[in-house]
């Protein structure tokens, strides 16, 4: 369902690849909670000018037929996409007021990721993705804390989401997403890199003391995510030159001023924890202490679900369960607040920090699906190590957008389990990360600023290669004077406070209906039939062409192949008792392949956050081959020419191994052939579809559907099914259980005294 929203990418440097931020079916500017809940918004309470009969509610996702009088059709809610994520926005200003709609598709800038978890033959989609901000957006050096309008640099939100595949539908299907946030300490600071020095000194450019910028950004936060705003700080705390230390203590005082104002249940929560410290000390478990942190922090902010508490939680509570916070609704519960991490690069401790709380958010996802009896998770169990995979590449993805290169301290690293081989090659990877960041990454913050349609070419004007800096394009408090000033005390919107703590952009109010429209489409509108126009039932297709084979599985790269081993995805592994991984079985050709699809074409040069910033640690570093962004959670597809046979044949596993059987390469005849006519039946049944509704049309028959089956035998006819027949005996034992359930036992025959006593002399005589 989801592998597809990856498909289209944009290279605009080599560590640089976007993703389709609103496809035909799904948004992904907007978070699963927004488009499940937002979008669903009885029609009554749209004010728009549409004037046909409405039905009281729908969902855009899903075809149901509304009937009116001028003609058979459905309507459907627009939304607009959240501007913050969209990274051509700009670019499609010219012609959004001039081409059709299905002409503008907007893409956002970051991560897409999606492994399957296999629970007893239960597929569970784990689906991870990242939108990075476009607002004061660019290279690690180059943008650092936040701008005139309260957008700090690296923001990035990231959102995990949990599907049961069992079930493929929007409205009756079980989903469930938590949403967390990384970014840039909202102050004004830089660090200057034209000394040459490993680590420039971190330097206020502004004094703000009425925390005129951060009220602007958590202003923005309370609107999208609603309240608590819990901010987790990792910076150092104790260091013998002050350093991070002056983020820390500005930091502290911009919260605690613009707390006196807020009610007491809507503060914003300050958590700061030097993990550097931590790290270095033997004595200390930095996991450990972060799993406290991740279980207060979840229990506050709580997360989506789409479905009601199971029966079985109210048979068998759960204490953490019931202490779980969030907003409950008839039909499920709503995450409300969100968890902002920072470090100072916002990187390697940033990840690792996101990991642990991801990890803790998963464990009460799937209780809430009713997938564990209880809601936690251990390591080394396989589903834990495919979100770690996933949690990885989404880190080394992020942190080749931002710092050049990839993670070096890694959950490994914190864990303490990292092999010491690694350490070689830290110092090359520093040397590269060094120099990333002082020669290159003016030229990546060019291309930004062009791209993004920051810096706009004129006659007359300097050229984007001229400039000395970039810093009147994104401060533009500099350029002009604003004719308003925020109040010092009331610094958040308007009505924000009114609804918390509910996101005030998921509230039904005027100023949110605004940014929605009601449309109205045909029934048979290539565009609402999303299942037909991408599947393409009735052409012949192969799997490889439907489905991604590189898709991480927990049974085939987890699980261990041993028989009589526990196949349960939650079963604690012992080291040597775990499925080899498919990093470790990759040739380095075939990584290549893979790297060339997803990082155009040019493998990334190696970093070190410890030397080349202030942000990362001294402790232990972790680094894995050279290369290694995993692919295994990424949605890429092998199509080189000359080489898909063989990179298909060692990346994934043959069908024996996984299944237990062989499949004939090439079909039968006999089978071509039924798959030829089920072709062709399913061809003329569309036609048909379309014929009748032209013909209810002209009679004014506009609610009036009648299919007639296309075929004499109802077993070749597609669309009819025949409920299987039960024996007379079979049917007697149904209606003796029923009956039993109600109290009502029959007598005994004689045959059932006889396999009593036959039981009894079997069993204890």
């Amino acid at each position: 369902m989801w592998t597809f929203l990856a498909t289209s990418t944009l290279a605009l440097n080599n560590f640089f690849f976007y993703y389709p931020a609103q496809s035909y079916s799904y948004d992904l500017s907007h978070s699963l909670q927004y488009n499940l809940t937002v979008l669903r918004m009885p029609l009554e309470t749209l004010k728009t000018e549409t004037t046909q009969t409405r039905q009281e509610s729908f969902d855009i996702f899903e075809d149901e037929g509304l009937s009116t009088q001028g003609g058979s059709g459905v309507f459907g809610i627009c939304s607009k996409p959240y501007e913050k994520y969209v990274w051509n926005g700009k670019l499609l200003e010219a012609v959004k007021n001039t081409v059709h709609r299905d002409w503008l598709l907007y893409i956002i800038h970051g991560f897409c990721g999606q492994s399957k978890l296999l629970i007893y033959g239960r597929p569970i989609y784990v689906t991870l993705i990242a939108r990075r901000s476009s607002k004061f957006a660019g290279t690690r050096f180059l943008k650092r804390g936040a701008d005139c309008e309260g957008d700090v640099a690296n923001e990035v939100e990231t959102e995990q989401i949990l599907y049961d595949a069992s079930v493929m539908s929007f409205s009756v299907g079980s989903y469930s997403s938590y949403v967390q946030v990384r970014g840039s300490v909202p102050l004004y600071w830089s660090q200057d890199i034209s000394t040459m020095m490993p680590k420039p000194p971190i330097t206020l450019d502004q004094g703000d003391p009425f925390a005129h910028v951060a009220a602007l950004h958590f202003d923005q936060m309370l609107q999208r995510f609603g309240s608590p705003i819990i901010i987790l700080n990792l910076v150092k705390e104790r260091e013998k030159r002050k350093h991070e230390r002056i983020l820390s203590e500005e930091l502290v005082a911009a919260v605690t001023y613009l707390n006196q104002f807020l009610p007491p249940e809507h503060a914003i929560i300050y958590i700061p924890w030097d993990m550097a410290k931590y790290t270095k000390s033997k004595l200390c478990n930095v996991l450990d202490r972060l799993n406290v942190i991740a279980e207060s922090v979840v229990k506050k902010t709580g997360f989506f679900v789409n479905r009601p508490d199971s029966y079985c939680s109210i048979l068998r509570p759960d204490e953490k369960w019931n202490e779980l916070g969030g907003y409950v609704v008839s039909t499920g519960r709503l995450q409300t607040g969100v968890l902002r991490t920072n470090c100072v690069d916002c990187l390697d401790r940033t990840n690792t920090a996101q990991f642990m709380v991801g990890k803790c958010a998963l464990a009460y996802q799937l209780y809430s699906l009713g997938l564990i009896d209880k809601p936690n998770l251990q390591f080394d169990t396989d589903a834990v190590r495919l979100f770690e995979e996933l949690y990885e590449d989404h880190g080394d993805t992020l942190s080749l957008q931002y710092g050049g290169s990839q993670l070096v301290h890694r959950v490994k690293t914190y864990r303490k389990i990292a092999p010491w081989t690694q350490h070689s090659k830290d110092i090359m990877q520093t040397l590269s990360r060094y120099y990333s960041n002082a020669f290159s990454d003016a030229d990546r913050q060019d291309s930004i600023n062009l791209f993004l349609g920051v810096f706009k070419p004129a006659e007359g004007k300097p050229h984007l290669w001229e400039l000395p800096t970039d810093f009147y394009l994104h401060h533009k408090n500099t350029l002009s004077l604003s004719q308003t000033k925020r109040s010092y005390t009331y610094w958040w919107t308007t009505g924000v406070l009114k609804h918390l703590p509910l996101p005030f952009d998921e509230v039904a109010c005027p100023e949110n209906r605004r940014k929605l429209t009601v449309k109205k489409f045909h029934k048979y509108d290539e565009e609402i039939d999303i299942h037909n126009e991408f599947f393409r039932p009735y052409e012949l297709s192969s799997f490889d062409e439907t489905f991604c084979l590189a898709m991480t599985n927990s049974t085939r790269d987890f699980m261990p192949k041993n028989v009589g081993i526990d196949p349960s995805p939650f079963t604690v592994r012992k080291p040597d008792e775990t499925g080899k991984s498919v990093l470790e079985n990759k040739s380095n050709r075939e990584e290549t392949v893979l790297q060339r699809k997803t990082a155009a074409s040019a493998p990334p040069p190696p970093s070190e956050e410890a030397v080349s910033s202030s942000s990362e640690d001294d402790s232990g570093t972790d680094k894995e081959d050279e290369g290694a962004v995993s692919q295994r959670s990424t949605p890429v597809k092998v199509t080189d020419a000359g080489d898909n046979t063989k990179i298909t044949e060692n990346v994934v596993q043959s069908t024996k191994d996984v299944y237990g059987v062989n499949l004939s390469d090439v079909p039968s005849e006999e089978d071509l052939t039924i798959y030829t006519r089920f072709v062709q039946l399913g061809q003329s049944q569309h036609k048909q579809d379309k014929s009748s509704q032209q013909l209810c049309s002209k009679h004014h028959l506009d609610r009036v559907i009648n299919l007639v089956p296309i075929s004499a035998f109802s077993q070749d006819n597609i669309y009819e099914v025949q409920p299987p027949r039960a024996d007379r005996k079979s049917i007697e034992i149904f209606h003796a259980h029923i009956q039993a359930g109600r109290g009502d036992m029959q007598p005994l025959g004689k045959d059932d005294f006889l396999m009593y006593r036959e039981y009894i002399r079997n069993r204890y005589l």
